[in-house]
């Protein structure tokens, strides 16, 4: 292995090698520390620590890096109190998780390091975010973001690459090229000869490194990082390196030939360096032990108080409290004017006052830009808020999630546009296993709206004509919203972007140009867990939301001799379950109307809360009205039956005869 200085001192040199060294040897206690049963898991880093400690000493401590989980050196170089990676692992309460994840699951705003999900993808369009945030800043930075040779046959691995070459964003797209996916050799991963030639099909400049010289590593990012700055783009990085551990320790290694390890095991990062540095007289025998001596006390003191914090004791509430990060709603009422607009209008008014409003917010989406939007209701925005804050992407909806959370962990605000929300299934493990679980397993809250045209009743087939909120409602850590009229969905789509967390928004496309309302013209909000009481009456409650409220309201106009209580719940998440079981212990009765297919939908929950909490009140069995347990057809005829309109009548005048 040969070593190239270049421009590197004495003591530059000496530095990498003390950061190299400290993550091999926290390792080595590690596999002790297994051995002897008081760890119960490692994913081991050993052969890579070149890569970690390289790309991340070539960046400031303000710059994002995004580690996988055996980049050690990534923590270690920005200096961490071992005890507090000591306690994440082994599950204390002064970890970064409180004992909710394992290992480097985790992120920390405090040292600017945004941890792995286990589904890897996702992570590489945090980066994008992070960078898209810092370059309409002008902040004159780069983000890093690991990946492994296995990820890189992922979708959001070329979703991730395609923004940042689009967008031209300042992202290094790191691969720990290691060999073996857990088991599956390179060979059977992808067939071309590198992985950097990846780079080409997406105009990205592309470089592969030896990812176990330090030197290289070190030297080679420190000029791109330079380029990159003075003008933003990707670099895509093949690292080519070796894990001379299993995926995770209990794995083993056996089917690895023992020729390839030997042959890895001469290029040992840590004692080629040692090698080298002893060579040219900066090393010597008795500082090397110094230095080792120094890392190895530092453990044993960290471990040991790592060991001596008691082990977390479990509270309902202290587990339910950080599913959603606190939000200390802000009423605004409003003393306008009054409109009378279209429901489209309201969601577009809302838009665009919460535009002026957070300077921080960008939206991004499919054609929303020049074009406006599928359904215009963005049209013009560029024009006043500018190309930086609304964004086309490209078709790759779990990438600009992605991206979404990672300008949210920058400091901005995100609405993503599913063009229809039946296009939100290519996007949806971001939101349900990232945005969603952020802050309960980091405390780091997702500040991202997903905005979701959904809905039938327009002839548009299967795949445009989904209302699929159950998808989301039974994803603690979301909040899902569907509006039914004007006034809240301007009101409560105000709200969503205020709220830090990450919100479903639902806007049933029926009703955007046949629903009308008298709508306050200035900015206004309306919390969220508050259902409204569209009509009052003693016969019976029927709870719907979205396009079943105003049918309901057109079965009830055909029989003015029902008297009910017609519940609109706006908000599915938080639900409002006092309003229903006030009403329900009134009346006696219950039908909960929605147009999703009947099995798993929210309407079976609200059933249940009835039957739990309002049993000795009822009399009669709580009612649901669906559509049909089939995918929703095209022909106006099969649509017509199989939305849930007809029945619901049937069942509404059987239910009053009970």
């Amino acid at each position: 292995m040969i070593f190239y200085r270049q421009n590197l001192t004495d003591e530059k040199l000496l530095d990498l090698y003390k950061k190299i060294l400290k993550p091999r040897l926290i390792e080595e206690k590690m596999l002790i520390l297994i051995r002897q049963g008081k760890v119960s898991k490692w994913f081991s880093g050993i052969g890579q620590e070149a890569i970690a400690v390289g790309v991340t000493s070539v960046l400031d401590d303000s710059e994002y890096v995004l580690p996988m989980h055996r980049n050690l050196g990534v923590f270690t170089t920005r200096n961490i109190p071992l005890h507090r990676l000591f306690s994440q692992w082994q599950g204390k309460a002064n970890g970064f998780t409180k004992g909710r994840d394992r290992s480097f699951h985790f992120g920390t705003q405090e040292y600017n390091i945004i941890g792995m999900i286990s589904h890897l993808g996702p992570q590489l369009g945090i980066a994008d975010g992070i960078a898209l945030a810092d370059k309409l800043q002008d902040n004159k930075k780069v983000t890093a973001v690991f990946t492994g040779e296995g990820a890189t046959s992922e979708g959001d691995f070329h979703e991730a690459l395609n923004i940042a070459a689009v967008w031209k964003l300042p992202v290094m797209f790191i691969i720990e090229n290691n060999g073996y996916g857990l088991s599956t050799p390179t060979n059977e991963q992808y067939l071309c000869e590198n992985l950097a030639d990846k780079g080409i099909g997406y105009g990205i400049e592309s470089w592969i490194i030896d990812g176990n010289n330090i030197v290289e590593v070190y030297n080679k990012l420190s000029q791109l990082k330079e380029e990159m700055i003075a003008d933003p783009h990707p670099v895509l990085l093949e690292f080519k390196t070796f894990r001379m551990r299993g995926h995770e320790e209990a794995s083993g290694t056996k089917y690895v030939p023992q020729e390839l390890m030997d042959q890895w095991e001469l290029r040992d990062p840590v004692a080629n360096y040692k090698k080298y540095l002893t060579e040219i007289g900066i090393l010597t025998e008795e500082l090397d032990e110094k230095f080792r001596s120094e890392i190895k006390q530092e453990i044993d003191e960290n471990w040991a108080m790592a060991n001596a914090e008691p082990e977390i004791e479990p509270t309902y509430s202290g587990e339910l409290d950080d599913v959603y990060k606190p939000f200390q709603y802000e009423e605004y009422t409003h003393n306008s004017d009054l409109k009378n607009i279209r429901f489209i209008d309201a969601i577009r008014n809302g838009l665009e006052q919460s535009m002026w409003r957070h300077k921080n917010l960008v939206i991004m989406g499919q054609d929303i830009a020049e074009y406006g939007g599928a359904f215009k209701i963005t049209e013009g925005f560029v024009d006043a808020f500018g190309k930086g804050r609304v964004r086309n992407t490209p078709i790759c909806e779990s990438a600009v999630v992605s991206t979404g959370m990672g300008l949210s962990i920058n400091g901005y605000k995100a609405i993503v546009e599913m063009q229809f929300a039946d296009f939100v299934s290519t996007g949806f493990n971001p939101i349900v296993n990232l945005l969603a679980k952020s802050h309960y397993r980091w405390g780091e809250n997702a500040d991202v709206v997903v905005r979701m045209p959904c809905g039938g009743g327009t002839q548009a087939g299967p795949f445009h004509s989904q209302t699929n909120e159950a998808w989301f409602t039974k994803t603690p850590g979301l909040k899902v919203v569907y509006p039914a009229f004007p006034y809240d969905a301007k009101g409560l789509l105000n709200t969503a972007v205020n709220d830090p967390n990450p919100v479903l928004f639902f806007e049933h496309k029926l009703l955007y140009r046949s629903i009308y309302q008298d709508v306050p013209t200035d900015y206004y909000t309306i919390p969220f867990g508050k259902a409204a009481l569209i009509k009052e009456g003693k016969d019976v409650t029927i709870i719907a939301f979205g396009a079943p409220v105003h049918w309901a309201l057109d079965t009830l106009g055909k029989h003015p001799e029902i008297e009910a209580d017609l519940i609109d719940l706006r908000t599915l998440q938080p639900l409002d379950i006092d309003t229903i079981f006030a009403s329900v212990k009134k009346t006696g009765k219950a039908i909960i109307y929605q147009e999703d297919t009947m099995f798993g939908g929210i309407a079976s929950d609200i059933s249940a809360l009835i039957m739990e909490n309002c049993f000795e009140y009822l009399d009669a069995p709580v009612k649901r009205v669906a559509s049909l347990d089939s995918p929703i057809p095209f022909t106006k005829a099969l649509e017509d039956q199989f939305l849930p309109r007809d029945r619901f009548e049937e069942t509404l005048l059987e239910l009053l005869k009970y």
